[in-house]
């Protein structure tokens, strides 16, 4: 859910805004991104491959989602240097939805399919604050679908800072939802955006400083 995402913000498109990504309560990730529009309906980001960022330094080449709770610092993990591996992509944030859809980008900024992120979304200031809900949909460009990361999703549900059975639920529908718009081939994948190039104006964003809250 987005909350108070125009108060006293600025609309202008290439504002440097940060996607800060957290997993079962702790900082995974905070990348900078740039704003390409913002309307009473949500806001696209553009995130560029590469860009310096910040990463979770986990033992042993971990991922942050396979490491249960109980056996995380209590204050989160240090963050490091890094640049952002997962290639370019568009992201639709829509205004009070849980979740996102992101238009993926392969070499040569070819169109490469959507993916479908299921989350719970807080703006505070620049900062755009994700908590992963780890169930996604992976959406082709012939609008094909399927779910991502199911059997992750039950495992973590029921677990306290995780997902009630209930909350489980409600994201399954969540996702059920967007699917039928793409079933649908309507916005946002309705073809809309599938050629976006940003301004040539537009830098790599700069490191953005070190994140101060690991724990959400």
């Amino acid at each position: 859910m987005i909350n108070d995402m125009n108060d006293g913000m600025n609309d202008e498109p290439g504002r440097i805004l940060r996607w800060n990504f957290f997993i079962g309560g702790h900082l995974s990730a905070s990348v900078p991104v740039r704003l390409v529009e913002r309307t009473d309906r949500g806001q696209l980001v553009w995130m560029e491959t590469g860009t310096p960022m910040w990463r979770t330094e986990l033992p042993n080449g971990a991922h942050l989602r396979d490491i249960a709770p109980d056996d995380r610092p209590p204050g989160g993990y240090p963050v490091v240097a890094d640049r952002w591996p997962m290639g370019n992509a568009l992201f639709y944030q829509p205004t009070d939805a849980a979740h996102s859809v992101l238009w993926l980008f392969g070499r040569r900024r070819k169109f490469r399919g959507w993916y479908v992120n299921l989350e719970r979304r807080i703006h505070r200031g620049d900062d755009i604050d994700i908590t992963d809900h780890e169930l996604d949909i992976n959406v082709a460009p012939d609008r094909s679908w399927r779910w991502k990361d199911e059997q992750s999703f039950a495992d973590k549900t029921g677990h306290p800072v995780y997902w009630s059975a209930d909350e489980a639920s409600a994201i399954r529908n969540e996702g059920t939802s967007v699917a039928r718009l793409a079933e649908a081939g309507t916005f946002p994948f309705d073809g809309t955006w599938c050629d976006f190039r940003p301004p040539r104006s537009w830098t790599t964003p700069p490191r953005p400083p070190v994140p101060r809250h690991p724990l959400l």
